[in-house]
């Protein structure tokens, strides 16, 4: 619903659950608003606005804002939040396109630096 003016005079709420649901993993990744827009390349008042509700990010923004915080647009979406912090999530996805004996390769190489 929109008022005379043009401003909307009732936040929808799909537009409030992914505000929710983004300040939700922000403060979950502990990182402040300020580091997410500038990570995914958005203006910090862009991000405020969507944050509170007041704009609704588009697919693009929304895929910068997950890729900012280390997730896909599937975890986003889902109920969860992911229980690996980002950087453990980032190395899994890397993980994925090696060849077996790449991975094989990594797990020697990780073991070496735990000292095994």
């Amino acid at each position: 619903m929109v008022a005379k003016n043009g401003v909307p005079s009732a936040i929808e709420d799909d537009d409030m659950d992914t505000a929710i649901r983004i300040k939700q993993l922000r403060e979950h990744n502990g990182i402040s608003r300020t580091e997410l827009a500038r990570k995914a390349g958005i203006s910090l008042s862009y991000l405020n606005e969507i944050e509170r509700g007041l704009k609704s990010p588009t697919e693009h923004t929304l895929q910068k804002i997950c890729r900012a915080l280390g997730i896909t647009l599937a975890e986003f979406f889902s109920e969860e939040t992911p229980s690996l912090p980002p950087d453990l999530r980032q190395l899994l996805r890397e993980a994925e396109i090696l060849t077996p004996a790449q991975r094989k390769k990594l797990v020697e190489f990780i073991r070496s630096m735990k000292g095994e």
